[in-house]
């Protein structure tokens, strides 16, 4: 999969596209039947599919101070669309010039002229352009006067819903992975570099391998029965605690810190990637380390459970 990262002075086999439009934040299955739509428009037309999406997300540029909201980060958004087999994704910089296009500007100068797509597939709810003034029903209309195709996906949730990245954002915050993962189609992931923390885990026999938590959307604070993705591909069960870790003294940013099962390896700086699997309790404050160690051991045991594991 190619990634290009602007609409202007493309080579020619950068253009001419079938594309799904949005911001894809999750690729969730709603998400899924939109690109569907761009992918059978792709093999009648027999030219390549990509996805059109935007840098930053057009949220943080509305409202800066909202908090962190993303399901994915950029790399993690690549790899679930070229396991659908998109071949190029168009990372658009929401920059001053996006945000002051009119919606019949945006489908002129960036899909028509600058892209030059040959189809356009929109989810039902869509809106684009300056003050979101574009619709499903007006990139039908422009595409009908510039000469490139729209399909519209419908809700694809069940009977009366649709699946959305607010519905995925919703049930992290209330400790629900599973309702999550069942709307993405996998598990929501935390991907980022094993950072160096205070190493208590190690010294009280849990290490862990603690990311942090960046520009995700904070799940509910506590822990979680886990699988964690190795650089090499090894996948880890494990437990692990989304929070503050309030028994320790400090104030620390909220992060993952993941103790893996049987596993006992230098990672520190590699990129890895755990999902949540279950949530197990809320994080808690113990009186002091013995107290917390026989909860981790309890949290362990029921983790190991959980994912199938004998204890």
């Amino acid at each position: 999969m190619r990634i290009v990262r602007s609409w202007t002075g493309l080579a020619e086999a950068d253009r001419g596209a079938s594309v799904a439009l949005g911001n894809f934040d999750g690729v969730h299955r709603g998400h899924q039947s939109v690109i569907a739509l761009a992918a059978q428009a792709a093999r009648d037309t027999r030219v390549p599919l990509g996805v059109i999406s935007f840098h930053p997300h057009p949220r943080r540029i509305f409202q800066p101070d909202a908090p962190a909201f993303r399901l994915m980060n950029l790399d993690q958004q690549a790899r679930a669309l070229a396991d659908l087999g998109v071949e190029i994704f168009y990372i658009l910089p929401f920059d001053a010039e996006m945000e002051h296009l009119s919606d019949q500007d945006f489908a002129r100068n960036v899909l028509h002229e600058g892209l030059g797509v040959r189809h356009v597939s929109v989810g039902f709810d869509i809106s684009f352009g300056k003050g979101r003034t574009g619709s499903p029903q007006t990139m039908s209309a422009y595409g009908a006067a510039m000469g490139f195709g729209v399909s519209i996906a419908q809700p694809a949730g069940p009977v009366g819903s649709k699946y959305s990245s607010t519905a995925v954002r919703t049930a992290l915050r209330e400790g629900r992975p599973e309702d999550a993962a069942d709307i993405l189609g996998r598990p929501f992931a935390i991907r980022g570099p094993v950072e160096r923390g205070r190493q208590l885990g190690r010294t009280i026999g849990f290490p862990t391998a603690n990311v942090a938590l960046a520009d995700y959307v904070s799940p509910r604070f506590g822990v979680y029965a886990t699988r964690t993705r190795l650089p090499d591909g090894r996948e880890i069960p494990g437990v692990a605690n989304i929070g503050v870790n309030p028994t320790i003294e400090g104030e620390i940013a909220p992060r993952l810190e993941a103790w893996l099962f049987d596993f006992d390896e230098d990672i520190y700086d590699q990129v890895i990637e755990t999902d949540l699997v279950a949530f197990l309790r809320d994080e808690a404050k113990f009186d002091g380390l013995e107290a917390m160690t026989v909860q981790i051991k309890a949290d362990a045991a029921e983790a190991r459970r959980l994912l199938g594991m004998s204890a």
